[in-house]
């Protein structure tokens, strides 16, 4: 008898069936480890775990630039409260967010990297209108 045409394919039934002690995620920690959560993008560290009791602050976010001044503005930027690199190759990004107190490190750093246009002026991890027109020059004024 030929076999029927629309018949659908045979699958084929395995030599053995799986042991589920082998499945390969059965060992990962429940919790994420303080690495793990540092490295979280903050909107989504926030929408996680609720907006985190930290104080006022301006972040800082620009790409590498062809400048020989770019191993300074990398040195302040590493110095500040916190400091992150985003990305890779043509992606990367640094991070570096400032308290009041910082104010002298931050105008520092914005002098350097303030000229190009994709350098972010985040107030408390968002952007906001007037954030280089308005509120670096507020927090310039805690400079004494």
């Amino acid at each position: 008898m030929p076999a029927d045409p629309n018949a659908p394919p045979a699958v084929p039934v395995p030599d053995y069936r799986p042991v589920e002690r082998f499945w390969p995620y059965v060992d990962l920690p429940e919790q994420p480890a303080d690495d793990e959560l540092a490295a979280l993008n903050p909107e989504l560290s926030e929408a996680l775990f609720g907006t985190p009791k930290l104080p006022f602050s301006v972040t800082l976010e620009f790409s590498p630039f062809e400048a020989p001044d770019l191993a300074r503005a990398l040195e302040i930027a590493r110095a500040s409260a916190e400091y992150r690199e985003l990305g890779t190759g043509e992606r990367r990004r640094y991070r570096a967010r400032f308290f009041p107190r910082d104010a002298v490190r931050l105008r520092d750093l914005f002098e350097i990297v303030g000229r190009y246009d994709t350098t972010d002026v985040l107030i408390d991890d968002r952007p906001v209108p007037y954030a280089r027109e308005l509120w670096l020059p507020l927090i310039w004024f805690l400079i004494r």
